[in-house]
């Protein structure tokens, strides 16, 4: 069975550091030092996963099934998708991507911040 909303929750969640707003209407938002890494809910279905992803990651998964460059985002040249219908990707990939994700916007946080964080 396909992760379902509540276990990329938990999933995101468990991130060391990890903080959760809800924004944008019911949007989860999960932060890392205040930069977001995972954003779970945007979308018509409102049952999607959003997150950075490397520059080939993203000319890959832009054209998979189920994934998209996410609106809003990617016109702004940043490299995100959106996994927003089946197939999408399987769990333990996803898990990979989301984990990438919290790991490059925690990579971009100041060397003071990742100090303050336990991150160095």
């Amino acid at each position: 069975m396909p992760m379902t909303r509540e276990d990329l929750r938990h999933f995101c969640a468990a991130l060391p550091n990890a903080t959760h707003v809800v924004q944008w209407g019911d949007a989860d938002v999960y932060k890392i030092g205040g930069k977001v890494f995972a954003i779970l809910g945007m979308g018509e279905t409102g049952n999607t996963i959003t997150f950075k992803v490397s520059n080939l990651a993203f000319e890959i998964l832009g054209d998979s099934p189920g994934l998209r460059p996410a609106p809003y985002m990617a016109s702004r040249g940043l490299k995100w998708i959106q996994q927003y219908d089946a197939p999408g990707l399987p769990d333990d990939s996803l898990r990979a991507h989301i984990r990438a994700s919290y790991d490059m916007v925690a990579a971009k946080l100041t060397r003071k911040l990742r100090a303050e964080l336990g991150m160095l």
